[in-house]
């Protein structure tokens, strides 16, 4: 399993996945086609699915076009997010084969939107799954709460993100990390990982690189949203309850000027 990030617009990323023993490949929110096409030629892959995490324009809004360019191409979304150019609805726990080696599981994590959807992958036995998680869960942050609740988000992101392998590679929608990191200190200033990380990031934009993939046991270390179990951190934002927490960690980022 290849893996290939394409930034598209400002700050979103597309992701290219190719099952290296049969050279088929999928696509995650492409919205710039021609650009994600001409990846796919350079390394001589043939696109066979469109994942799509939601219905955003900025990540759904090239579906229509990459149908057209792509004739026969599969795109899939959530059951209840009204993807643009959708021909296969998701719900939760679906399965779907890429080629010969990769599985792909729909994991259901609205709040974001409705039916946001997540797509965990597994490839042969010695390499590490992967997590596209789109808007629900970025390196050190999570996508606002668009159409959902605290509850919703807490489930989305500390019980079904939060459970899945350590090792488990983090691939989101945003290049958003070195601001969520900022934010993640002023919830913990003595967290040391979260200021280690923060250095790396920014190093890795100085030089125009992506600060993805991040990693299931990272987050869990370093991202106040998928801390709220831990009662030091409820502590923290003066919260008595992980659901609670996690509202009250939104509602400060929310307000929250770097």
């Amino acid at each position: 399993m290849k893996i290939l990030p394409v930034l598209c617009l400002e700050d979103n990323y597309s992701y290219i996945i190719i099952d290296e023993t049969s050279k088929e490949a999928a696509v995650v929110d492409p919205v710039e086609p021609e650009k994600i096409l001409r990846v796919a030629a350079e390394n001589g892959v043939d696109l066979k699915l469109v994942l799509t995490t939601h219905h955003h324009w900025d990540h759904a809004g090239g579906n229509n076009e990459i149908k057209k360019l792509v004739p026969g191409i599969k795109v899939y979304g959530g059951l209840v997010d009204n993807v643009k150019g959708c021909t296969d609805k998701l719900q939760h726990g679906d399965k779907l084969k890429l080629g010969r080696d990769i599985d792909i599981l729909s994991l259901h994590t609205p709040c974001h939107t409705k039916g946001h959807i997540s797509y965990y992958l597994t490839g042969k036995e010695e390499e590490d799954p992967a997590v596209f998680t789109g808007d629900t869960l970025f390196v050190a942050g999570c996508g606002k709460f668009f159409e959902g609740t605290a509850e919703q988000m807490y489930q989305s992101l500390c019980v079904i993100l939060g459970s899945l392998p350590k090792p488990t590679r983090v691939y989101c929608g945003h290049e958003y990390t070195v601001k969520n990191l900022q934010f993640a200190l002023t919830i913990e200033p003595d967290n040391a990982r979260i200021t280690q990380k923060l250095s790396w990031a920014q190093h890795q934009r100085q030089g125009n690189l992506p600060t993805i993939p991040s990693t299931i046991e990272d987050e869990l270390e370093i991202n106040p949203f998928m801390r709220v179990d831990l009662p030091q951190l409820q502590e923290k934002v003066g919260c008595l309850s992980p659901v609670e927490a996690l509202r009250e960690v939104r509602r400060r980022k929310d307000n929250w000027r770097s």
